[in-house]
């Protein structure tokens, strides 16, 4: 696509947390433009009457209106929603296609569209020329990151992971586990062994290690705490800690939002970012790998930009030189 004329970009759930950042994002994009916020519930309503941050920087309001006068659409929708909204939307042949929820990540197709994984750090090539993207879950973003370098060089063995996720992780409708008179001063576990993101990691892992049939053992915990994305795996390794940081950084060189750290790593680094961390530990027979992230940036709506960008033929980075919150 020409970087000279700006994409049209229409966003579908606008109202949600990552639909919110998706317009954030959209607004300061050199390349882009918004032709359409869709919300049913909020049609009519200013922008900021929903995301009160957006105040003086936007006048557009939601619409129930939707148009095939775009280039990209992104899907900010819940689990289920998407593949019912494509099933009943007449969504020309030539719109890109970036849903954010579960819906496709498997495999799945609708209307003879089919998708993408849209993880660029293992998929840039063929996002280049995808016509339709399922972006990675949070978590499942934040764990195979953390896993990718092993898997390639076919050195992964059983996973055991720990991942603290921040309160957006649960969606901006109120529940009794993300009210804050629950969640301050409190933790607690939640899908033990069986979150819905180990299907797409294992999917994943298979990819780039043919024949890997090693257990994810994944203990998801609810944070005290916003936003962002606290993982530490570990695993058996005969890898010296020398050679495991080799192989990281030489498997990340070139995409421009991994990054391996030789010192400690905190989770304030990467808050309002597109960024993840890496940090590597060796103790004994275990490689301990701790990956941080944004869940709703690299986690949802900045990677879903920056899908955007590689389909589009833009600069990856555009847009998404984001500054953390570090103090």
């Amino acid at each position: 696509m020409a970087n000279d004329k700006k994409i049209r970009a229409g966003i579908v759930g606008g109202a949600g947390y990552t639909g919110g950042e998706m317009i954030r994002l959209l607004l300061n994009h050199p390349d882009v433009t918004i032709s359409f916020v869709h919300s049913r519930s909020n049609a009519g309503n200013p922008l900021y009457a929903v995301h009160a941050d957006l105040l003086g920087e936007t006048e557009r309001s939601f619409t129930a209106e939707l148009s095939n006068d775009i280039d990209v659409l992104f899907l900010c929708l819940g689990h289920g929603e998407s593949k019912k909204f494509l099933d009943a939307t007449d969504v020309a042949a030539h719109v890109k296609v970036i849903d954010l929820s579960q819906d496709f990540r498997l495999g799945e197709t609708v209307k003879d569209r089919s998708f993408v994984y849209g993880l660029p750090e293992m998929q840039r090539e063929l996002i280049k020329t995808a016509q339709n993207i399922a972006n990675p879950g949070c978590f499942a973003t934040d764990i195979q990151l953390g896993l990718l370098p092993l898997a390639k060089a076919g050195l992964l063995k059983e996973v055991h992971t720990t991942g603290i996720t921040g309160s957006t992780g649960a969606g901006q409708s109120l529940q009794s586990t993300s009210h804050f008179t629950w969640r301050s001063n409190n933790i607690s576990t939640y899908k033990v062994l069986n979150h819905q993101h180990l299907k797409e990691i294992r999917r994943t892992l298979q990819l780039l290690q043919p024949g890997y049939k090693g257990d994810v053992n994944f203990v998801p915990v609810r944070g005290d705490f916003p936003r962002g994305i606290w993982v530490t795996s570990y695993v058996q390794s005969d890898l010296s800690l020398e050679a495991a940081v080799q192989l990281y950084k030489d498997y990340y060189a070139g995409h421009p939002f991994t990054h391996i750290s030789e010192k400690q790593i905190d989770l304030k680094q990467v808050v309002n970012t597109n960024k993840c961390l890496i940090q590597l530990e060796k103790v004994g027979d275990k490689l301990v790998i701790h990956s941080i992230e944004d869940n709703l940036l690299k986690g949802a709506s900045g990677q879903a930009v920056q899908n955007m960008n590689i389909m589009c033929g833009l600069d990856e980075t555009a847009g998404l030189k984001l500054k953390s919150i570090v103090f």
